[in-house]
């Protein structure tokens, strides 16, 4: 989702990125657009790109897997900025209590 040949991100993020930083990027290109769209359209685009997703682990290469499995961090981001809420805070229950 970052424009091909964008070094500004590059430089800015570096080569490692944490779910904190997903959502930083995600907001700073698409949030306007993101909130104008709304919640319902939100969650259809990342359920569309899970499908994806899974056509590509069924019959993708490695490079696919790896397109999909971005876009849907990527909506899935979009939606917790929607919604105001953390990655971060959200996995981070899978460490103090697992389900």
């Amino acid at each position: 989702m970052v424009p091909i040949g964008d070094t500004s991100t590059t430089m800015h993020y570096g080569n490692h990125m944490d779910l904190n930083n997903v959502q930083e990027l995600v907001e700073n290109l698409y949030g306007d657009m993101d909130r104008e769209r709304g919640l319902p359209p939100t969650v259809a685009w990342l359920c569309e790109e899970v499908g994806e997703l899974a056509q590509a682990v069924r019959k993708g290469s490695k490079e696919e897997q790896l397109h999909e499995l971005g876009d849907v961090l990527a909506w899935l981001a979009s939606l917790a900025n929607q919604l105001d809420l953390s990655l971060d805070d959200a996995i981070n229950r899978y460490v103090t209590n697992p389900p």
